[in-house]
């Protein structure tokens, strides 16, 4: 635990209710656009009827309520990825499923390959494992199958990247799948912006093109995890791992020696909202992320100075930002809360800090546009722009 750091996101999480900031780093899902309305009818059938009540508030089995796991199975299938029940594990979020993950795939000193930057959960969660990281770079031209051999696993985010909100091409989803040929690695697939595109054509993910390459999600090296965090609501703690049946098993142990179960009462009201309502709620939230990230874009390109260059993502819930060199990230952020109230989070927070063929790039900055509304976003921006501008 010497060698786990806290996340920087989390402790500006704890800035929230000061008003007078406008926050820009942290990537929350709005409340505002939560079903309640649907939430509410589900909890109202389930008390109505004692016998499900009775089952709600009882241990669930460890694999997870069956028939979510039934229906998180069809929708896999539908995706691309054709499996069973058997397939699925429920956890409480995926943050839950790649902590497992680590802790079956890796003891300490095993190498972990991590995209550059990633997403600062997966690193804490496989930070506990003492892996030593070797980084993939995003784009497949850069990738050497000899210095990347011995990881026992390759982590990957390829929708909508967290931090950069780039997404991964075909053609490096199916050269990914050819690296773990030649390495014998594994391959975490996180899903959990899959279904916040707004622009462009959708891509399969790399669980389906695996499971098409390889004829069956049995002989599939990937494992694919999911949420509904970001479309339905973040505190029921719904997540899963799809994945071939013995490492589910396998699974299925470490989480009896965990926490038992994920609560059936949530698994139970989930399934119920996302049997009918799913799709509405997706509707919604790519509805207002997309006008929110075109606004962000927006007031970037009028405010930021020159040399300043950002991603522009067509989904998920962020933005990264790349200063002059020179202009350290860590310094900005820290400056932008005391003298402008504006919450950025660094680049330099996205980087594991044991790593063999990895350089940080300190003059980055991550941004978010899924809490903040055009015109606090537009200030906020404008006033991150004079900052930078001062130097």
């Amino acid at each position: 635990m010497k060698g786990v750091m806290p996340s920087d996101i989390r402790e500006k999480m704890k800035l929230l209710d000061r008003a007078e900031i406008i926050h820009l780093g942290g990537g929350l899902p709005d409340p505002a656009i939560f079903p309640y309305e649907p939430l509410s009818d589900a909890s109202a059938r389930l008390w109505a009827d004692r016998a499900r009540a009775q089952t709600a508030l009882q241990y669930a089995p460890s694999e997870g309520y069956l028939p979510l796991r039934e229906w998180i199975a069809g929708y896999m299938t539908r995706q691309g990825t054709a499996c069973e029940a058997d397939n699925v594990i429920i956890t409480n979020g995926s943050q839950q499923g790649l902590d497992f993950l680590a802790k079956l795939l890796l003891s300490p000193g095993d190498k972990a390959l991590v995209e550059i930057p990633s997403f600062i959960g997966a690193l804490r969660a496989f930070d506990a494992y003492e892996p030593q990281y070797l980084g993939l770079p995003e784009d497949s031209a850069d990738w050497n199958p000899t210095d990347l051999a011995g990881a026992k696993f390759c982590y990957v985010g390829p929708d909508f990247r967290n931090p950069t909100g780039t997404c991964m091409s075909r053609k490096d989803r199916l050269a990914l799948l050819d690296l773990a040929d030649d390495t014998g690695m594994a391959i975490i697939e996180d899903g959990c912006y899959e279904q916040l595109r707004y622009e462009g054509e959708d891509i399969a993910s790399v669980a389906a093109l695996a499971a098409e390459r390889y004829g069956s999600i049995e002989r599939s090296p990937v494992l694919h995890t999911g949420t509904f965090s970001k479309t339905i609501a973040p505190s029921l703690r719904v997540g899963w791992i799809a994945g071939p049946r013995d490492v589910i098993r396998r699974l299925v142990l470490i989480k009896q020696a965990s926490d038992l179960a994920t609560s059936a009462l949530n698994q139970m009201l989930l399934l119920d909202v996302v049997r009918d309502h799913l799709d509405t709620s997706t509707r919604i939230a790519r509805s207002v992320y997309r006008d929110r990230c075109r606004s962000m874009l927006d007031a970037m390109e009028e405010f930021m100075p020159h040399g300043v260059s950002w991603t522009r993502p067509q989904g998920g819930l962020y933005v990264w930002a790349e200063l002059p060199d020179g202009i350290d990230g860590a310094a900005l952020a820290a400056r932008a809360l005391l003298e402008r109230s504006v919450s950025i989070i660094s680049g330099s927070a996205f980087y594991p800090a044991n790593a063999t063929n990895i350089v940080p790039k300190p003059n980055t900055f991550r941004l978010s546009f899924s809490m903040i509304p055009a015109a606090a976003a537009r200030e906020g921006i404008e006033r991150l722009g004079g900052l930078i501008r001062e130097g």
